[in-house]
């Protein structure tokens, strides 16, 4: 008999309260909004839309402009990723701001931020620009901070040893980034590029069918041609565009995601060899072809030594290795106070704005809130009564998991912005009206969340356990009571926050939609948030973006938050 058990311990919960950097954060937060929303007072009254056309031939050009406005953002994101996650791991004052702003902006809906960007960069930025820009700006904020934060925890858990080890070789700072941090970090940089890649599909949609009012800000791409199929319920169009967006879909994760997985499993910090490393048959492709053996020997590592050479002789990077000198500290110390001036000017500017709004605005804001606050509850109730059975199921047995696996990997792959024109079209006339077709609008947007957690977190229960389970002859309800509750229950917490995310950001398209000619709206703050913009009312479309984002804050810190300590703690499995 074994002294090895399995137990799900209870420990103190460690409930982080709100700090300092919390506080700053969300100064920031209003300062930017208050820029942006001082900017859109000089937007056009009228913005015209592309004409978008459904022929068939049309779609690999709007599948082009799509992929591209992904992977400008993409490239961004890492950019941005990689300078803010080094800055936060090596200087511990900048950490005390960095990482809270960070978790403040993670916690934002990103769609509230849209009627604002579009209104605020069209003012003083040709359409076409702007909407683009703000597009890309759209999925970066869907990106950078999933990416930045697993950056950041990469360098933090370098091993003792290899740092020392890059301290004894005297590594430049380029140097070291190049052969220490950026191979340990690889792998959560593909699997967290993966994943925030996927989620920028449901932003570029949304951005691309955006309209309200008199102001067209679609473009043309898969998410505007199947919004216009919709509108003309032209069903032959819609299902050529569904079929694009699974193809393209399909196409970038053997072409692209699966060979950088394969390839980036070389970087694994393991004393033993994998026995089921991830494979890819491009990746294989690639790797026995001649022509990328001769690309590399005449085009590649040329051009990768000379950029060493290049960033060698003028890298800027800063010495890990010693402490910040006291001038640097009187800089960062002068900088943060700058900031902190601007930013407290820009939240009183802002709120003398605020004061002008009625009373009767600040209670329809109120009302807003709580409707889409129901909404999003309930979207999550029923996104729950089937993910979390079928989740189980998946996760808990094999030859299931090999059949619906790849099925349920390829649907959760199309975006539900995507599929809300055909969604509404299927809905609209249905017993309950527009609330009825805003809640399952809000759906898609939080299902797949919680049905990914649940399935790993399914897979995670030991065997030993279940045999145990079967041996006491527990009943099926005892058996989800005592082992499979517990056990998905932290996976669980995790994937309803960003499915909670996923639903207030769908408000913004699922409560106002225009439609076949027509407008169509419930009460909600996304709704609301829609309608000053649409008719130009700025202070109120700053007060109900500022309250849907405090309240999802709040919401995140006060509820999901200490839910997830409290996962983390009692049930976490020990062995």
């Amino acid at each position: 008999m074994t002294n090895n058990t399995h137990v799900f311990t209870v420990s103190k919960q460690n409930t982080k309260s709100f700090t300092w950097g919390d506080v700053f954060a969300i100064l920031l937060v209003i300062a930017m909004l208050y820029i942006g929303v001082r900017l859109t007072f000089n937007a056009p009254e009228v913005i015209s839309g592309p004409a978008i056309s459904l022929k068939p031939q049309m779609l690999p050009w709007y599948v082009a402009l799509s992929v591209a406005r992904m992977a400008a953002a993409y490239a961004l994101s890492l950019l941005f990723a990689l300078l803010y996650g080094r800055a936060a791991a090596y200087n511990q004052q900048a950490e005390k701001f960095l990482i809270p702003i960070l978790d403040v902006l993670q916690s934002v809906p990103i769609l509230s931020f849209l009627p604002v960007v579009l209104l605020s960069l069209s003012a003083f930025l040709p359409k076409n620009i702007a909407v683009e820009l703000s597009s890309i700006i759209l999925i970066f904020t869907s990106q950078a901070w999933n990416i930045t934060f697993a950056w950041y925890q990469s360098l933090t858990t370098i091993p003792k040893e290899l740092r020392e080890a890059s301290a004894i070789f005297r590594l430049n700072p380029w140097m070291k980034f190049k052969t220490l941090e950026l191979p340990f970090g690889m792998i959560g940089l593909v699997w967290n590029s993966m994943m925030s890649w996927a989620g920028g599909w449901f932003f570029l949609m949304a951005a691309e069918i955006f309209t309200v009012g008199s102001k067209d800000f679609r473009l043309p791409g898969l998410g505007a041609y199947l919004h216009e199929a919709a509108n003309q319920a032209n069903y032959s169009a819609i299902g050529w565009g569904v079929a694009a967006l699974i193809a393209t879909v399909i196409l970038l994760d053997q072409l692209v995601w699966r060979p950088l997985l394969a390839w980036s499993d070389r970087f694994k910090v393991e004393m033993i060899e994998n026995d089921n490393p991830p494979e890819s048959w491009f990746y294989n492709l690639i790797s026995s072809s001649r022509i990328k053996v001769w690309l590399s020997a005449a085009l590649t590592q040329p051009i990768a030594e000379a950029f060493d050479r290049f960033m060698i002789r003028h890298s800027r990077l800063p010495d890990t290795g010693k402490k910040d000198s006291a001038s640097r500290r009187v800089a960062y110390g002068l900088a943060l106070f700058v900031l902190a001036a601007g930013i407290l000017y820009l939240t009183f500017q802002a709120g003398r704005l605020l004061i002008t709004i009625p009373a009767a605005q600040w209670g329809a804001i109120g009302l807003g809130i709580l409707a889409t606050l129901v909404r999003v509850g309930v979207a999550l109730l029923l996104a729950l009564a089937w993910t979390i059975p079928l989740g189980v199921a998946i996760g808990t047995n094999q030859k299931l998991a090999a059949i619906l696996q790849p099925i349920v990997q390829v649907t959760a792959s199309v975006p539900a912005t995507a599929l809300f024109p055909v969604i509404l079209l299927l809905v609209i006339n249905l017993p309950g009206g527009l609330n009825l077709a805003a809640v399952l609008l809000m759906v898609p947007g939080t299902q797949w969340y919680l049905l990914f957690n649940i399935i790993a977190g399914a897979s995670a229960i030991p065997q030993d356990l279940k045999y145990t389970a079967q041996l006491m002859r527990l009943s099926r309800w005892q058996k989800w009571r005592t082992l499979i509750l517990p056990a998905i229950f932290p996976y669980l917490i995790t994937g309803a926050i960003t499915a909670s995310g996923g639903a207030w950001n769908a408000s913004i398209v699922a409560e106002y939609q225009n439609f076949s000619g027509q407008t169509l709206s419930v009460t909600g703050i996304g709704a609301l948030i829609s309608a000053a913009t649409a008719s130009g009312d700025y202070a109120l479309l700053l007060a109900a973006t500022l309250a849907l984002i405090i309240t999802v804050i709040f919401v995140n810190r006060l509820l999901w938050r200490r839910l997830y300590d409290l996962a983390e703690e009692k049930y976490r499995l020990e062995v």
